[in-house]
C-alpha cells in the first residue's frame, strides 16, 4: 500500500467514517501481497456448525450446494471484544497543525483515525467495540456492542475528540486504566493509544497496564509520537521557547545545546518501556503521527490470531 497515494485519499475526505473505510479497504486489497497471504479478507456470514448447537438458524441451502453444515451469523453475534481507550490529555494535541495540514499528523488526531479505521475492520467482522476516553478525568465509557447505531454513537464521540481540542488537561493514565479494568468483565482486545506522557512512578504505570489484563485480556498498547520533534527533537538552533502542554511549565534553549542528551533520553525511555510491557506480556507498538494504518491493522491481525 503505497503511503503518499493513501494519504492523498485520505486527505479527499473529511467525513471519518468514509476516511476509514478508505483506509480499510486499501489494506485488504493488498493483503495478497502482504504476510497475510491466505488470511480471508472476505469476511463471513456463516459459521460452521458444531455438534450441540441450536439448528433454528442452519442455513439448509448452502448445505445442499456444499454438503456442509453452516448457521446464519447474525450481527449481534461476534468473535471478538475489543475496548479502544485514547489518552485526549493536551500533549496529545501536538503538535499544532498548519491550515493544511491533515488532522492526522497531530497525536490525537492520529489516535482517533486509527480507532475509526480499527472499529471498520472490527464491524467488517462483526466483532463488538467499546470506547474509554481518559485526560484528567474519565471523559467517556461505552460498553463493548457490535450495532451500527453503536458505532454511529462512538464515531460521533470521536469526531468531538477533534472538534474540541483541550488544553491544560495532564494525564492520569494510572488512576483511570485502574478504573477501565474494574469495567471489563468479559474477556476482550484491549487497545490502548497514548503519548506515555505519565509523570511518576513507572511501576505503578505498569501495574495500572496489569490490571487491564485480569481476565485473561490482551492488551495492545500503541505509543503515538511526532518523531521529527519529539523522538528527534528536530529543530534549528534559533532560541526558543518549549512551554509543557500540560503543566505550562516553561524552558527557554538551543535546541542544538540539548539534542544529543534529549534524543538519548528518550530511547532508554522508549526502550524500557518496551522491555517492561514484554516482562507484562503487553504488546508495545510505537507509532509515528501522519504514518499509513497499515502497521495499526497488521498489528491488530496478529494479536486477534494469537487471543484465539
Amino acid at each position: 500500500m503505497n503511503i503518499e497515494s493513501q494519504q492523498e485519499k485520505i486527505s479527499s475526505f473529511q467525513h471519518l467514517e468514509l476516511l476509514a473505510n478508505q483506509v480499510v479497504e486499501g489494506f485488504i486489497s493488498g493483503m495478497h501481497k502482504s504476510p497475510f497471504h491466505g488470511f480471508s479478507a472476505e469476511f463471513a456470514e456463516h459459521k460452521v456448525y458444531n455438534v450441540g448447537e441450536s439448528t433454528k438458524h442452519m442455513d439448509w441451502k448452502l448445505y445442499a450446494k456444499t454438503d456442509r453444515l453452516y448457521t446464519k451469523r447474525y450481527e449481534e453475534e461476534t468473535n471478538l471484544r475489543c475496548h479502544l481507550i485514547i489518552d485526549n490529555s493536551s500533549s496529545m494535541h501536538f503538535p499544532k497543525l498548519k491550515k493544511d495540514q491533515p488532522f492526522f499528523e497531530s497525536k490525537i488526531g492520529f489516535a482517533v483515525l486509527a480507532s475509526a479505521v480499527l472499529m471498520n475492520l472490527l464491524k467488517k467482522q462483526r466483532d463488538a467495540v467499546g470506547l474509554s476516553v481518559y485526560s484528567d478525568s474519565y471523559e467517556y465509557y461505552a460498553p463493548e456492542k457490535g450495532s451500527d447505531r453503536h458505532h454511529r454513537m462512538i464515531l460521533n464521540r470521536l469526531e468531538q475528540l477533534l472538534e474540541n481540542p483541550t488544553t491544560a488537561k495532564q494525564t492520569d493514565t494510572i488512576t483511570f486504566l485502574h478504573q477501565i479494568a474494574e469495567k471489563m468483565h468479559r474477556r476482550s482486545m484491549i487497545v490502548l493509544f497514548t503519548d506515555m506522557f505519565q509523570p511518576g512512578n513507572e511501576v505503578a504505570l505498569f501495574n495500572a497496564l496489569q490490571h487491564l489484563k485480569h481476565n485473561k485480556h490482551k492488551v495492545v498498547l500503541f505509543h503515538v509520537v511526532d518523531e521529527k520533534t519529539e523522538t528527534h527533537f528536530d529543530y534549528d538552533n534559533a532560541p526558543r521557547k518549549f512551554i509543557d502542554m500540560e503543566s505550562g511549565e516553561e524552558i527557554n534553549i538551543f535546541a542544538d545545546n540539548v539534542k544529543e542528551a534529549y534524543e538519548k533520553g528518550v530511547q532508554n525511555y522508549f526502550t524500557k518501556l518496551a522491555q517492561l510491557c514484554a516482562q507484562n506480556k503487553i504488546k508495545y507498538v510505537p507509532v509515528n503521527v501522519g504514518a499509513n494504518f497499515e502497521k495499526i491493522l497488521t498489528t491488530y491481525l496478529v494479536e486477534k490470531q494469537a487471543f484465539g
